[in-house]
């Protein structure tokens, strides 16, 4: 699985690359106040791309965040319900090997 994930990366760099190459050509973006910024194609289609995703990255750490407080609050809270865990073995004396145990 992991060879089919580096193989679609690999694919979709290559790709970039080609299509950052055919298209290298010179684009004048009209800002506000009269300004001019002359850039390629390519940086502005990929800072465009970047600059859409974002907030969709942005929304996915904050939801992933908050669940993993969610996990984590209820995971102490279940560990408080259990109460805490009592080892019998290290309350009674150790008995020797063989001996019988003592009569209640």
């Amino acid at each position: 699985m992991q060879f089919l994930r580096t193989l679609f990366w690999v694919v979709l760099a290559v790709i970039a690359v080609i299509f950052a190459a055919k298209n290298w050509t010179p684009v004048t973006v009209h800002l506000w106040g009269g300004l001019e910024a002359d850039t390629q194609l390519p940086i502005l289609l990929f800072a465009a791309f970047l600059l859409g995703c974002l907030p969709y990255f942005v929304l996915h750490r904050a939801t992933r965040w908050r669940l993993r407080r969610r996990l984590d609050q209820s995971e102490r809270a279940l560990a408080e319900a259990r109460g805490p865990a009592v080892e019998e073995d290290s309350q009674s004396p150790a008995l020797p090997a063989g001996a019988p145990p003592p009569a209640l």
